[in-house]
């Protein structure tokens, strides 16, 4: 029978309990809806949705569906007990088994099954499974880490298939334990009967170099190693006493080469190595981790000063924006040089600039304008008038819901971590601030994963009274690793930089996670906001202004004060007690944007705690006196004449009031209008100027598209269940058989669609996996359909090569020509 219809018949004789579970555990599994349990286990074996279901996996409920992949046959029906699976997993128990194996199968990736053929009546009363067909190719050539069967390696690596014969024969002759064989294929049945047992591998390894044990250690949980010029060194049996480990296997057949650079280790002596377990380390409790501990104090005042640095931060990112905003590259993103700008202003390095920018962007506290090609602050910041607390909320829940992964600035576009020999590759392949590269669909996932295993690892330590434990990637990774073992690759990438940007944003503490990093991670942003509202000090309201022309802040000022400052006045050092200098030029960029002395020592006294120095108040006054000597303006054109008579009654004129008409001197008026539109109004005037465009400064001004204000962010979880109204809708459609209408599902004929082609599929691969004959019925350009008989060779990006025995001809069809397919009963021999 059919997987897809033998796992249809499971799904539909659970009860309403079990199938909700299921829908809960895999919500694609009903999105859409399907119209009938065909179609529901159709989309169960899946790729792509077993996939997403095995990535949902922890470490134990791996092993024990990759070891039922090994000792069962979807194409023959050869089913498993969880009896035949505990002889293969190494401290497992049946009990464990079995509930393992029930959850499998209550998640659809096993069912029941019949016992193999010839099992003894005694054993047949035993539960067997099978497991889902496209499970080999979601899972991979190397289930458990182990290699592939020396028969398969002779079936699908030429090189080795050519060699296999004369290797079993030099065993032979030279003593080994081996059968000679004629063919390949009895070849390798002589290698895997030889290594078949741990026994009979520790004799062979009896008589080996030194380091072969710890060359093969290294094949503990990959099959496959990297080694120079391995098809050369694989030639023949070398009994030199010199002879090196990787030559000595090779010779022997332990290992295969498979290309120039790379080996295998077979599935047999995979397994003798591994004591003849498919499965050498089970557990189902998560390792536990040996962390250290930080004292509560010092998690909270760490946490809380680093929310308060990035508040400072991205205050004073937005100001200078605003005076300068940040250009990009025609190829997307900041460029270097400009963000070694914002690093020089901010005074902090080039990486956690890119940090802070991509944090700014990501909360929409930065747009890009695509008329100048350049990020801006958007116009009505709301972030900029919220307290303090909820601006920091901001910033958190943007940051969760964000697709973008901000600490992948700096690193190559193809991975690796910054300082490392992969980090130092040609120019230019770095991943720019604010470009495209930085995007990571899956980084709201990875980051709601992280803060979780940040919880349970914090309520599982056994910290004492006022103490925190102290969480590095380490523990973290290995937490992910054994939880979601499918997701470890994906981990291992972002979670460095997704625990720097939470202690970045106060969520961790002195390594510890916060308290109101545990809020967060327990979705509960009003906890958060309350003890951060608590324990968060206020903005200060003064600085302390010093005689060496010094202003410093004793602590975190208010963003307004802090913005006036740096109108005044030049920003050094790093932290909250900022040291804010007065120079000539600082003062002289103040009067520039409107101020004038008075207001500025105003200003000051205003908001210092101590009196103005007098060398203060000296460099202001003397600053201003001499400002504004010369002075420098805009003009579309100019009109010039020697009559100074004819200028006066044109400045004065109501017909040239739209010139915009200004004398700057008896003989010289400037406009704010292009020259040939001044020269035209004067023509209808009765004049005849003479237009000297070559000598005229004409400015254009280029309209900028309006902006919508900021909008502020709302974290929502990523939804892990389908809400309960659609599971109900899809409940009642299942049970009652009546169509799913468009709200539940997609098209009825869409979703039988979807159960022909994958039952069509299944037939395809299995026949290419047993080299069978199949039946298709199949449309010609003419739109006639054709029944045809052919043996199926290859499926791939939507066609199938099959081969036709009567016409002795491969042909290739598209899969959406074939109408049905049915596996002939007649086998290749």
């Amino acid at each position: 029978m059919s997987l897809i219809r033998a796992l249809s018949k499971e799904l539909e004789a659970r009860s309403d309990d079990s199938l909700r579970a299921l829908f809960s555990a895999r919500p694609d599994l009903i999105s859409p809806g399907v119209p009938d349990f065909a179609a529901l286990a159709a989309r169960a074996s899946g790729r792509v949705s077993v996939q997403r279901a095995l990535e949902r996996l922890n470490r134990p409920e791996m092993q024990v569906l990759e070891t039922l992949h090994l000792c069962t046959n979807t194409d023959t029906g050869h089913s498993a007990s969880s009896a035949m699976l505990k002889k293969l997993i190494n401290g497992a128990s049946l009990t464990s088994i079995d509930r393992l194996l029930h959850s499998l199968q209550e998640l659809a990736l096993v069912h029941r099954a019949e016992p193999p053929h010839g099992v003894a009546p005694a054993h047949a009363r035993q539960r067997y499974y099978l497991p889902v067909g496209s499970l080999k190719d979601v899972i991979g050539i190397y289930p458990a880490g182990l290699g592939r069967s020396y028969t398969e390696l002779v079936r699908l690596q030429p090189a080795f298939a050519q060699r296999v014969v004369q290797l079993v024969g030099e065993l032979h002759r030279s003593g080994a334990a081996v059968s000679p064989a004629t063919t390949p294929m009895e070849a390798a049945l002589s290698l895997q009967h030889w290594t078949a047992s741990p026994e009979s591998l520790q004799q062979i390894l009896a008589d080996a170099p030194e380091r072969t044990s710890a060359l093969l250690a290294r094949f503990g949980n990959w099959a496959m190693g990297a080694v120079p010029q391995a098809q050369r060194r694989a030639s023949v049996v070398h009994e030199s006493s010199d002879v090196g480990p990787v030559d000595w296997l090779l010779a022997r057949g332990l290992l295969v080469p498979l290309d120039a650079a790379h080996v295998e280790l077979p599935h047999s002596v995979g397994v003798s190595l591994r004591g003849g377990f498919v499965i050498e380390n089970f557990a189902l409790t998560p390792p536990v981790p040996r962390l250290g501990s930080t004292s509560a104090a010092l998690r909270r005042n760490a946490a809380l000063g680093a929310i308060a640095e990035t508040l400072r931060l991205v205050g004073e990112l937005l100001y200078i924006v605003r005076e300068q905003p940040l250009v990009t590259l025609r190829s997307g993103g900041v460029g270097v040089r400009e963000m070694k700008r914002l690093a020089d202003s901010l005074r902090i390095d080039l990486h956690e600039a890119g940090v802070l920018a991509e944090l700014c962007a990501l909360a929409g506290l930065l747009r890009l304008d695509v008329d100048s090609s350049a990020w801006v602050q958007p116009p009505q910041l709301e972030w900029l008038t919220l307290p303090r607390q909820e601006q920091w909320l901001w910033l958190v829940n943007a940051w969760l819901a964000s697709e973008r992964a901000p600490s992948l600035v700096g690193q190559p576009v193809n991975g690796g971590a910054p300082g490392t020999a992969a980090h130092r590759g040609p120019a230019g392949t770095t991943i720019n601030a604010l470009s495209a590269e930085a995007q990571r669909p899956d980084a709201p996932v990875v980051r709601k994963r992280i803060l979780e295993i940040l919880s349970e690892l914090t309520r599982e330590a056994s910290a004492l009274d006022g103490q925190a434990p102290v969480l590095d990637a380490a523990a973290v990774l290995e937490r992910a690793d054994w939880s979601q073992p499918r997701m470890a690759r994906r981990f291992s990438s972002l979670i460095r930089g997704v625990l720097a940007e939470a202690d970045m944003l106060g969520l961790i503490g002195s390594g510890a996670l916060s308290q109101i990093g545990a809020a967060i991670a327990a979705q509960q942003p009003d906890e958060a906001l309350g003890i951060l509202g608590e324990h968060l000090p206020a903005a200060l309201n003064h600085v302390l202004l010093q005689a060496d022309l010094t202003a410093v802040a004793p602590g975190y000022l208010a963003p307004e004060l802090s913005e006036q400052l740096l109108t005044m006045a030049d920003a050094e050092g790093q932290g909250p007690a900022t040291i804010y200098r007065f120079s000539v030029s600082s003062v002289r960029r103040a009067l520039d944007s409107g101020q004038d002395a008075q207001a500025m020592l105003d200003f000051l006294r205003q908001h210092s705690a101590t009196a103005i120095p007098q060398p203060l108040s000296y460099l202001i006054e003397d600053t201003a006196a001499r400002h504004a000597r010369l002075r420098v303006g805009a003009a579309a054109s100019f009109i010039q004449s020697d009559d100074e008579t004819a200028l006066l009654e044109l400045l004065n004129a109501s017909a040239a009031s739209g010139l915009g008409l200004v004398r700057i001197a008896p003989t010289v008026l400037i406009s704010s209008s292009p020259p040939r539109e001044t020269a035209q109004l004067l023509r209808s005037l009765g004049l005849s100027p003479a237009v000297e465009e070559g000598e005229s400064a004409v400015l254009r001004l280029r309209r900028s598209t309006a902006m919508p204000g900021s909008v502020r962010p709302v974290y929502t979880a990523p939804r892990t269940a389908p809400p309960e109204a659609d599971v109900d809708a899809q409940l009642a459609v299942l049970r009652g058989g009546r169509p799913a209408a468009d709200g539940a599902g997609g098209h009825p004929a869409a979703q039988g669609s979807e159960e022909a082609t994958q039952l069509g599929l299944e037939t395809l691969l299995k026949a290419i996996r047993l080299k069978q004959r199949v039946v298709m019925n199949v449309v010609d350009s003419l739109g006639n359909a054709v029944r045809e008989t052919v043996v199926p060779v290859a499926v791939n990006g939507g066609r199938v090569r099959v081969f036709d025995p009567e016409k002795d001809t491969e042909r290739v069809l598209s899969i959406h020509r074939i109408i049905d397919v049915e596996a002939a009963e007649e086998l290749l021999q």
